[in-house]
C-alpha cells in the first residue's frame, strides 16, 4: 500500500512514517505546507513537497495537518479519487461539511483520536448516559503545552457520544467550559489542562447523588495514534465513497448491539 502522509514533519506526520518503516506499507508522498522549512529535504527517502507538487501514484492519504489546509487536502483527494483519513482536530461546522460533501466522490474516514481505546470510550459513554438519563456530565481532558485546540476534538467526540446516547443534539445542549455560577440543567461541562508533555488524558464523570461513574482513558505513547492512522488507511483503502469513523473499522456498533441483545 502506498501512503502519502499530509502534514509529514509534524509531531504525528513523523511518527507515522517511523512506523510505515516497519510495515509492508510504503511512504509515497510526505507533504509539507508551501512554506515549511523542510521543503526540498527527504526522509524515508522521499522527498518532502507541497501538495500541489505530487505526483507519485498513492493509495490513501493520511492528514494530521492544520485545518487551514483541509479545503486544498480534499481537492487534491478528489481530483486524484484517493481515500482519505483525516486526523485533523479543531475543524469548525463548515469544515465538518466539505468532509460530508467530499464523502459523496470518494472515501472519507474522519478520526479525531485513532486510538481503539477512545473508539471504545466513545460506546461507553453512550451506553452509561443512556443508563444514567439524570447524571450530570462532566468530561476533562489534558494534552501537552502545545495543543492549539481546546477543548480537544476527543473531548467534543465524547460529549457527542453521551449526546447521542440521550438521543439528543450536542449542539442544543448547554456545552461548554465550564465557568462560575450554579450548574445549568442538561448540560455537558468541560475543563481543559494544558501541561509539559502529556500525550493525551481523558475522563468522562457520571454523578448523581450517592455515585458517579468515572470512564478514563489514557496515553503515554503516541505511537499508539500512528498506529491506529495507519489501521485506519489500511482499512479505508478500496472502499467505496462514503464517510466512516474508527468504530466503522472495528465494528464496535455492531458488536455492542450484540452484547445488548443477548442480555
Amino acid at each position: 500500500m502506498k501512503v502519502g502522509i499530509i502534514g509529514a514533519s509534524g509531531r504525528m506526520g513523523q511518527t507515522v512514517v517511523g512506523l510505515l518503516e516497519h510495515t509492508d506499507a510504503v511512504l509515497a508522498a510526505a507533504v509539507v505546507s508551501k512554506q515549511s522549512p523542510c521543503k526540498g529535504e527527504s526522509v524515508a527517502g522521499v522527498r518532502y513537497q507541497s501538495l500541489d507538487e505530487v505526483v507519485a501514484a498513492v493509495d490513501v492519504l493520511i492528514d494530521f495537518s492544520l485545518p487551514q489546509a483541509l479545503t486544498e487536502n480534499l481537492q487534491f483527494a478528489q481530483r486524484t479519487q484517493t481515500p482519505i483519513v483525516v486526523c485533523t482536530t479543531g475543524l469548525s461546522a463548515q469544515q465538518q461539511r466539505l468532509l460530508t460533501d467530499a464523502a459523496n466522490e470518494i472515501p472519507v474516514l474522519y478520526a479525531r483520536n485513532t486510538s481503539v481505546g477512545i473508539a471504545l470510550l466513545e460506546q461507553l459513554v453512550a451506553l452509561s448516559a443512556a443508563a444514567m438519563a439524570d447524571a450530570d456530565i462532566e468530561i476533562l481532558e489534558a494534552h501537552h503545552k502545545y495543543k492549539k485546540d481546546g477543548p480537544s476534538g476527543t473531548a467534543l467526540a465524547l460529549g457527542e457520544a453521551a449526546a447521542q446516547g440521550r438521543q439528543q443534539s450536542f449542539d442544543q445542549l448547554n456545552a461548554g467550559v465550564r465557568g462560575d455560577g450554579e450548574r445549568q440543567p442538561d448540560s455537558i461541562g468541560f475543563a481543559v489542562m494544558r501541561a509539559a508533555d502529556i500525550v493525551g488524558e481523558h475522563q468522562v464523570m457520571l454523578a448523581q447523588p450517592g455515585e458517579r461513574i468515572e470512564l478514563t482513558h489514557r496515553v503515554s505513547d503516541r505511537n499508539i495514534f500512528a498506529r491506529g492512522a495507519l489501521s485506519a488507511a489500511t482499512w479505508l483503502a478500496g472502499r467505496e465513497a462514503g464517510f466512516y469513523t474508527m468504530q466503522d473499522t472495528l465494528n464496535l456498533k455492531q458488536t455492542l448491539a450484540r452484547l445488548l441483545d443477548s442480555q
